[in-house]
């Protein structure tokens, strides 16, 4: 009979001992779930405000390239404008020895007048956008040729995606960005762009051929953290490759979104 009581007081105690396991169990389980929940949401917190800072930061600048750009078009075109005017009303009371230098002087006060235009033009996304991504990089190009900056060339594969508006003005800007980097530092004599669009993405390359640089000492660069931010808030990937020497390769993939449609 003892035997019987103390098999049945194992069993009872072998039982409770699973419950308490079990319990045990739910419970760190339930909560590793709610910290790895945690944890998800904190990260995803993280996240949106970081999108929304550098959305907020993206409208800043926007905001700002378009004051300088009516700043360029209507106070600096209208002075070079009036200047172009009092040259021309000049020009009857010059000497003929002087006329060829005041012509000379005219044509420079009026190319001077278009390329602040055509920069205006490229800062005010308005115009960029009622343009279109390759219209507004052929102009840039062109823009880099008239001034002798470097040989610029743009080549277009596929049939051109209408990409969503604000994307686009994005993909325009890291664009503008990296032009900005070659004209200031790269000492290139070629630049050439690439816009492929395949049928799922839209493929940007760009290189130009000049010194290079090595990443790891500039991988920090205000300009190139600037277009890596740029890319993740249209959730794109960007890469660049540079050597000393080697010229700079940027390479940015574009995948279409639901709203982007095919001409």
């Amino acid at each position: 009979m003892q035997t019987e009581q103390l098999i049945l007081l194992l069993i009872y105690l072998g039982l409770i001992l699973l419950i308490i396991v079990i319990m045990a169990i739910i419970f760190f389980s339930t909560f590793i779930r709610r910290k790895n929940r945690l944890v998800l949401e904190r990260f995803e917190a993280e996240q949106k405000f970081e999108k929304e800072l550098t959305n907020s930061r993206l409208e800043i600048q926007e905001q700002t390239f378009k004051n300088i750009a009516w700043e360029l078009h209507d106070n600096v075109g209208q002075l070079l404008s009036v200047a172009n005017m009092q040259l021309n009303m000049l020009s009857g009371a010059v000497a003929e020895s002087h006329q060829e230098q005041l012509n000379e002087t005219k044509g420079v006060v009026t190319e001077s007048l278009k390329e602040i235009r055509n920069l205006s033009r490229g800062l005010n996304k308005d115009v960029v956008l009622n343009n279109g991504l390759v219209a507004s990089v052929e102009t840039e190009m062109q823009r880099f040729n008239r001034m002798n900056f470097l040989e610029a060339k743009l080549q277009v594969d596929g049939q051109e995606c209408c990409i969503n508006s604000k994307d686009e003005i994005i993909i325009f800007r890291i664009l503008q960005e990296f032009f900005s980097n070659v004209i200031k530092h790269a000492k290139a004599n070629n630049l050439f762009v690439n816009l492929s669009f395949q049928p799922n993405k839209l493929v940007v390359s760009a290189k130009d051929d000049g010194i290079g640089f090595d990443l790891v000492q500039v991988k920090a660069n205000a300009g190139l953290l600037n277009m890596k931010s740029r890319a993740a808030i249209i959730n794109s990937t960007l890469e660049i490759k540079s050597k000393e020497a080697g010229g700079v390769l940027l390479t940015l993939e574009y995948p279409y979104k639901e709203n982007d449609q095919t001409n």
